[in-house]
């Protein structure tokens, strides 16, 4: 096997995961998700030759997921549910409360699909990937301003309608 394709192969089996987590906080619907992540692995493979040894192949894929998903925003409307799963990290630590994940994931589907898409998405950029108000801006292709007036926006949305999410602590490495 050629050894850039292999270290392509090795990338998508180890990064897809992620990516996918990230694809699906931003769109909210599962397969929508795994056609953004697809599309953007399919861009980063075209790029792989000059991409595999700077070590910025996932910056770059995730790169293309946010303009992917800004261009899908601009193109068309979708009327938006959530009906899958939010995917789950592999590996882990201690044993979870089940029910008290299961309250949480429910509220939160159910408060992130009440936020426009442009507010989701300043939300994963800015909490779910910590990126700053200039690197969701660059992300997105947008103002520092649009990002500070979305995510006011969303939050101010979310604590009015899902308040008991205002005493979710996140623990290191639990919000990932």
């Amino acid at each position: 096997m050629d050894p850039l394709l292999s270290e392509f192969d090795s990338f998508v089996r180890t990064r897809t995961p992620a990516l996918l987590r990230s694809a699906y906080l931003l769109t909210g619907d599962q397969h929508l998700a795994e056609d953004l992540v697809q599309s953007a692995l399919a861009r980063t493979h075209r790029s792989w030759s000059r991409l595999h040894d700077s070590g910025n192949a996932e910056a770059y894929t995730r790169k293309i997921i946010y303009h992917l998903q800004v261009s899908w925003w601009r193109r068309r409307r979708v009327a938006e549910s959530m009906p899958g799963d939010l995917p789950e990290p592999r590996g882990g630590g201690s044993v979870p409360d089940h029910a008290q994940q299961t309250t949480l994931r429910l509220t939160l589907r159910a408060a992130l699909a009440k936020l426009s898409a442009k507010q989701r998405a300043v939300l994963v950029l800015r909490f779910f990937e910590d990126r700053t108000e200039t690197e969701a801006a660059d992300l997105l292709g947008v103002t520092v301003g649009t990002v500070k007036s979305q995510t006011s926006k969303a939050l101010a949305k979310l604590r009015t309608v899902a308040p008991e999410l205002a005493q979710l602590h996140v623990t290191e490495g639990s919000a990932r």
